[in-house]
This record gives structure tokens, sequence and C-alpha cells, in this order.
């Protein structure tokens, strides 16, 4: 009885052993399957007619780097953003630093900070915000001093919190002024790369604790709606953003007026590889629609809701069963913030996932024609395309093909009239939106 006993202990053993096995072969298929099949390569576009009689020139390129415009995104004053393995910074900022009077902005603060930036070869990600937990409001002390201005003390994150009072015109003038001087100063400047901006908590465009009262604490929609009409007449070439958060009703006018959804801007999510994102956030973005990324950046922070979420977002088995290099390609992002990685991931993979975003242009052909020009093919082999022109560069020409229309998965023989291109001429990449030591590069 005994060793039958000993003997059925053993078998019990095995078959638990096995059942674990299956079921780690499970998560992993599981965890795997989350990754589409990526798709086999595009057979090269034959070379058009008009181009048989040029010669193909090899070309060496350099060894694949973090593209301008996207990556992983550190906070200016993160001690470890001084690597080329990021290209953008991110930072929060005050509207009473600019502007104390009514009329008169000071754009020193905002200056200070895109030169820092900049002296690292970098480009900024701002976001102006009125209501920060444990804060005072940042509106401008001016209208903080009107007899007819009233705020709202609330508690946010366990913390006394003050609320702009949406209902005051000078206020409501003050917002839409503002926006515009920023955009006649900053609409074009390369160092500046986007722009997030919202209401409520962090600009994030909810309350989701403290007091939300619509006109009062957070704005009305119809001022909402004037916003939106002057931030598209405000900005020609920057890039803005909004959070995802304002697909939620009860805060915005957008499915009431569905027409909002026409303007050009871009979505962010600060909530990104969170656990819930499937069920909360997913809807969100598809609400916004998924070709606003052919048009605008797609960008956000990883998610804060555990030291988890931090830890292992970027882990290469993936989080919550998802990965990021599946999730930055269903999004198409072109940037993430994420500050507190150099804690948990070594540089390398940072540049990796850095890598996985925005696009990347790659040069499938190269053919020149002594003393009259070249002609490239080149593929978007990225997620996003490029949100500034950008152009082919031989020589002393350039195309007349801007790689900001070249999509995700395209693939285009891009022409450039170049009387001094000859078989040593060496395809490059020209784009005005730089600053002092970025360069956007073809990647093998």
């Amino acid at each position: 009885m005994q060793l039958f006993c000993y003997l059925r202990e053993i078998i019990v053993r095995i078959r638990l052993f096995i059942l674990g096995l299956l079921c780690l072969a499970a998560c992993n298929s599981k965890e795997n399957s989350v990754d589409p099949p990526k798709p086999a390569p595009k057979p090269d576009i034959p070379v058009p007619e008009e181009f048989a009689d040029y010669v193909s020139v090899p070309v060496s390129l350099p060894e694949a780097k973090v593209q301008p415009m996207t990556g992983i995104v550190l906070w200016t004053d993160n001690e470890k953003a001084a690597t080329d393995c990021i290209q953008l910074e991110y930072s929060y900022m005050r509207y009473c630093d600019v502007c104390s009077t009514k009329d008169k902005f000071n754009w020193t603060v905002v200056e200070n900070l895109l030169d820092d930036v900049a002296s690292r070869g970098h480009q900024a990600i701002l976001r102006f915000y009125y209501v920060y937990p444990g804060e005072e409001t940042t509106v401008p002390a001016y209208i903080k001093a009107l007899s007819n201005y009233e705020e709202t003390q609330g508690s946010s994150e366990g913390e006394a919190t003050w609320f702009p009072d949406w209902r005051n015109q000078e206020l409501q003038d003050f917002h839409l002024a503002f926006y515009e001087a920023f955009a006649q100063r900053y609409d074009s400047d390369p160092r500046l790369a986007f722009l997030e901006t919202g209401f409520g908590l962090w600009a994030e465009y909810h309350i989701y604790d403290g007091p939300f009262i619509l006109g009062r604490t957070f704005p009305s929609k119809e001022f909402q709606t004037r916003w939106l009409c002057a931030m598209s007449a405000f900005f020609s070439n920057l890039p803005w953003c909004i959070s995802i958060d304002a697909a939620d009703s009860d805060y915005s006018p957008f499915k009431k007026d569905k027409q909002l959804l026409e303007f050009r801007f871009g979505c962010f999510d600060d909530s990104f590889m969170c656990e819930e994102h499937s069920t909360e956030n997913r809807p969100n973005w598809l609400f916004f629609g998924t070709e606003r990324y052919k048009t605008s950046p797609m960008g956000g922070e990883f998610s804060y809701y555990t030291d988890y979420d931090q830890r292992h977002c970027l882990d290469k088995s993936g989080i919550h069963g998802r990965r990021f290099e599946s999730e930055a390609a269903r999004y198409h992002l072109s940037f993430i913030i994420g500050n507190d990685q150099p804690d948990y991931q070594s540089i390398s993979r940072i540049k990796e996932a850095s890598m996985l975003t925005g696009y990347i242009f790659r040069l499938r052909d190269f053919r020149v024609k002594a003393g009259v020009g070249a002609v490239a093919l080149v593929e978007n082999a990225g997620v996003a395309p490029i949100y500034r022109d950008a152009y082919v560069a031989v020589g002393t020409g350039r195309s007349d093909y801007s790689l900001r229309n070249l999509m995700p998965g395209e693939q285009k023989w891009i022409p450039v009239a170049s009387p001094d291109a000859n078989g040593k001429s060496v395809p490059g990449i020209a784009c005005s939106h730089l600053v002092a030591g970025q360069e956007i590069t073809f990647s093998k």
C-alpha cells in the first residue's frame, strides 16, 4: 500500500508538471499572438521608363538611429536626457509664467526651455495647464484680481486643488488670445516638435477627481467649440494634440458635433499600456478615427496607474498580454513619454523601442544620370508618416515630392533634378524643421 501511494504521488506530480508546461505554452502563445504577422516585404516597384537609362549606384548607409520627432520622450529635467537615443523632451508649462498683465506676453520661460532642449540636439513637446493637483491655478494674475472671477477650491488626488472660473469672459478671451500669440511666434519654430493642449487636470480633458462643473470648473461645450475652431485657424504648421479622454461626451462637444472631428489635430493617451487599455482607452482611440495618424501625430505617456506598469511597459515579453512592439504599430505612435524608463530599461532597449515609433525611410534603390539628376526608390517602413516637409536631396538638388506624403508601407520612385549628380553622389534627406545636430537619415 505504501508503494502504491508513493507511485500515485509521483504520477500526480508528473501530471501537474505537464499541466504547468501546457499552461506556460498557452500563455506564451497568447502573448505572441498579440503581434500581427509581419507582412512579406513588398517587391520593388519597377524602374519607371523615363529613368531606364539611369545607372544604379550602390549606397553605404550609416547605422540605424532614432529619427527626429519620434521615439521615447524624457522630461527636460531628466539628467539622462543628454543622449542621442532620444530625440524629444517634454515639459509642462504654466500660463501665468507667460502672462500676468492683460495683452502682454513674456515668452522668456518658453525661450529658455526651448534653447536648453535644442542645446542637446533635441526638440520639445510642450503642454500648458491650468490645473495640477495640490496647486493653485496658473490663471494670469490680472484675471484672478477681477471682482467677477471666483475660483473653486476642491480636492484632487487627496490634495487641496484650485479650479478656474470658466464662466468668466476675460478668462475665455485670454485663452484664445494666448494660443493666437503662441501660434504667431512658434508655429514654424524648429525647436518645437509638437504641442499638447486641453482642459481639466493636467490638461488631460477630464476632472475625474474633484469638482467637475461644466461651464464653471471646466469650459462649456460652446466655448470648447470656439476654441477648437480657433486652434484650427491659428496653426498651419505646428501639430497639436488633445487627449483621447476628449471622446467623453460629458466633457467635450465632439459627439454632438461630429464636424469638429474634421479638424487636423492629433491625440495623446497618458495611460498607455495600462491593464484596462483595451476596454477603457481603445474605444476613445477609435472614436477619433483610425485614419487620423495620416495627417496628425499620435502619442502619449506610459501608464502610471501602477508601479508595475512603469517597470514593465517596455519589457520584450510584454505586459498585460500586450507588447509595445505591436501597440506602437496598432496606434501609429510617433512618440511616447517614458521619463522613468532609464530606471528600468537599458539605453539600448530605449533606443530600440524609440525606433519602433514614427517614420523609417528605407532606401530601396538609387540611380543616377550624370549631369541630369537622380532617382530614389524610398519606402516608409515605419508606423507613421513624418509631419513636416522633408525631401530627397542629391548634390545641390532636392525633390519636389515631400516625404510627409509617404504613408507607412508605401514606396515611391522620387526624382531629383541635380546637374552635379554623378556616380559618387550620395542621397540625403533635407528638412528645415530640425535643430543643430539633428538629421533625418535613410535606413537599410
